[in-house]
C-alpha cells in the first residue's frame, strides 16, 4: 500500500534533458547533413529586399510553403531578378533559425523552371509592349548610308566585338565607340538599358554614334534573358539614334529584336549592315560614273543631229543678205531718178491740158459782169423793202403816250415792293436802332436766359459788328426814343426818255 508520501514523489525517466539551444542545435544540425544542396521548384512569394541586402521570399507550390533567403553577397551572382509570381528553380542549402524554431531555405542560385516559364513570360512582355505600339513598323527609321562613328553596345571581352571590329575595318573603315557592358546575370538588362541612353545623351565634345549595334553571341534561353528585358525594350524604343540587334544566332529571337530598327542574325551581319563595303561603293560609283557619261555623249550626239537638221533647213543668210544688199543700191539709185522723171511726167500733163484751159482774163471778165448784175438786182430789192416799211409806220398810232403809261404802272409797282421787302428784312429792323445778337456758335440769341456771364457775344448793328461781354444783373431800362421819319426816295432827275418819231417799239 503506497504512502502519502510515495505518491507524492516525482516519476523518474530515463530520457536525457536538452536545452533550447542543444534541440535547436541539433536539428539545424540534422537538416543540414541530411539535406545537403538541394533543388526546390516553387512560385515565388511574400518576396521583400531589405537595405541590407538580403533578399526574404518564400517558395510554394499546391500544397506546402517553405521560407527562404538570399544573403547579399549571392544577389550580383544571381542570373535573374527575383520577382512575386515567378516560377522557379532555387538551388541551396537547407538551415533552421533557432531564434523563431523555423527552417529556411538559403538561396545562392535561381533560374526558371524550364523554358515554357520563359516563354509564356516572353510572350507576355510580347503582348504588352506590342500593344503599346513599340514594335510598330512605322516607328523604324532607315540606316545611314555611311556613317561617320558607329556605336557598339557589348561585352569588352569575347568574339563579338572582335568580329565587328574586323568586318568594319575590312569594309569601310569607320570610328568605332564601345561601351561595355555585362550581357547576362543580374543587372545586365539595367546596364544595356543605360548604355543605350548614355549613347544618346554624348555631350556635344564627344563624337556621337550615327548608327548603334547591340550584340552579343549565342548563349541559352536563360542566357539571352537579358535582352528580353523591358527597360531594355524601352531603351531601345526611345532611342534617337538607328538601332542594329544582333543578339545570338540566327535562330534565336529575342524581343530587342521586334524594338530596334534592324535585325541581324549575327554581330558580324550587323556590322555589314552599318557600313556599305568600299569596293561595292567604287564599283556602283564606277558604274553611275558610266551611265552618265554615256547618257552626256547621248544628249550630245541627239543635240548635234537636231542642229544639222536645223541648220539643212535653213536658209542661206549670205546669200540673203547679199540679195537685200543689191535691192537697197537698187531702190537708192531709182529714188535718186525719180523726182526729175516725176516732174517732167507733171510737165508733160500740164502742156497737154494748157491749150484746154480758158485765158483769166476771159474768167474774171465773166465774173466781174455777173456781180453787177447781182448789184443792181439787189439795190431795186433794198429800195422796195424800205418802201414798204415807210408806208407800214405811217399806218400806225402814236406809241409815245401809251409807253409813258406803262413806264408809270411799272414804277409804282416796283416802288410797292420794295417797301414790301425793306418792312420784311431785318436790314430795316437793324436801321430804326435795333441789334441782332449772337453767341459764339454763331446762332442768334432770343432770350436773356439763354445769355450766362461772362460769355462773349457778336452784336451786328445796321453799319457793322462789334464784340460784346455779357455782365451778370439786369440792365437799366433805355429810355424810349420815338422813331425817325422815314426818308422817301429822292426822284429820278432824269427826263423820261422820249420815243423818236419814225422807230419801231
Amino acid at each position: 500500500m503506497d504512502t502519502p508520501d510515495a505518491r507524492e514523489a516525482p516519476a523518474r525517466s530515463n530520457a536525457p534533458e536538452f536545452t533550447v539551444s542543444e534541440i535547436s542545435g541539433a536539428i539545424k544540425r540534422t537538416l543540414e547533413g541530411e539535406f545537403g544542396r538541394v533543388r526546390v521548384r516553387g512560385e515565388i512569394t511574400e518576396l521583400k529586399a531589405y537595405p541590407s541586402g538580403h533578399i526574404y521570399l518564400a517558395l510554394k507550390d499546391e500544397g506546402a510553403k517553405i521560407r527562404a533567403i538570399i544573403w547579399r553577397f549571392a544577389v550580383p551572382r544571381l542570373s535573374l531578378k527575383p520577382e512575386n509570381g515567378m516560377e522557379v528553380i532555387a538551388t541551396g542549402k537547407v538551415s533552421a533559425y533557432g531564434e523563431r524554431s523555423d527552417y529556411q531555405l538559403i538561396i545562392d542560385r535561381i533560374e526558371f523552371a524550364g523554358e515554357g516559364a520563359l516563354l509564356a513570360r516572353i510572350e507576355q512582355l510580347r503582348k504588352k509592349l506590342g500593344a503599346e505600339g513599340l514594335f510598330d513598323e512605322a516607328r523604324k527609321r532607315p540606316l545611314p548610308l555611311l556613317p561617320r562613328v558607329v556605336g557598339v553596345v557589348s561585352s569588352e571581352k569575347g568574339a563579338v566585338i572582335q568580329d565587328i571590329r574586323t568586318t568594319i575595318a575590312r569594309r569601310f573603315p569607320r570610328h568605332l565607340l564601345l561601351w561595355p557592358v555585362p550581357v547576362q546575370g543580374q543587372g545586365a538588362a539595367e546596364q544595356i538599358a543605360a548604355a543605350i541612353r548614355g549613347f544618346s545623351r554624348l555631350p556635344a565634345g564627344l563624337p556621337r554614334p550615327d548608327v548603334l549595334i547591340v550584340a552579343r553571341g549565342g548563349g541559352s534561353l536563360e542566357d539571352l534573358m537579358a535582352f528580353n528585358e523591358e527597360v531594355v525594350i524601352r531603351a531601345v524604343a526611345e532611342c534617337p539614334i538607328p538601332l542594329i540587334s544582333a543578339v545570338g544566332h540566327e535562330t534565336d529571337t529575342t524581343l530587342i529584336d521586334f524594338a530596334s530598327d534592324r535585325r541581324a542574325p549575327t554581330p558580324t551581319a550587323a556590322a555589314e549592315l552599318a557600313v556599305p563595303a568600299r569596293a561595292d561603293l567604287l564599283a556602283a560609283l564606277g558604274q553611275t560614273a558610266t551611265r552618265l557619261l554615256q547618257s552626256g555623249q547621248a544628249l550630245l550626239n541627239t543635240a548635234r543631229l537636231r542642229l544639222s537638221r536645223a541648220e539643212a533647213r535653213m536658209p542661206d543668210l549670205p546669200g540673203l543678205v547679199g540679195a537685200a544688199r543689191q535691192r537697197l543700191d537698187d531702190r537708192a539709185e531709182r529714188l535718186a531718178l525719180a523726182p526729175g522723171a516725176l516732174l517732167s511726167r507733171k510737165r508733160a500733163a500740164l502742156d497737154a491740158i494748157a491749150p484746154r484751159l480758158p485765158h483769166p482774163r476771159e474768167t474774171l471778165a465773166g465774173h466781174r459782169n455777173a456781180l453787177a448784175l447781182l448789184e443792181m438786182r439787189g439795190g431795186a430789192a433794198l429800195r422796195r423793202m424800205i418802201d414798204r416799211r415807210q408806208t407800214a409806220l405811217h399806218r400806225l398810232p402814236d406809241p409815245a403816250g401809251a409807253l409813258a403809261g406803262r413806264l408809270r404802272e411799272a414804277r409804282l409797282r416796283l416802288e410797292g415792293l420794295v417797301g414790301r421787302l425793306e418792312g420784311a428784312s431785318y436790314q430795316g429792323v437793324l436801321a430804326r436802332g435795333f441789334a441782332l445778337l449772337r453767341g459764339a456758335d454763331g446762332e442768334p440769341l432770343t432770350e436773356a436766359a439763354a445769355i450766362a456771364p461772362g460769355q462773349r457775344l457778336t452784336a451786328t448793328l445796321r453799319d457793322g459788328s462789334v464784340a460784346l461781354l455779357a455782365e451778370g444783373g439786369d440792365a437799366p431800362p433805355a429810355p424810349a426814343t420815338p422813331p425817325k421819319p422815314r426818308r422817301k426816295a429822292p426822284p429820278d432827275p432824269r427826263p423820261e426818255p422820249k420815243p423818236e418819231q419814225g422807230s419801231l417799239l
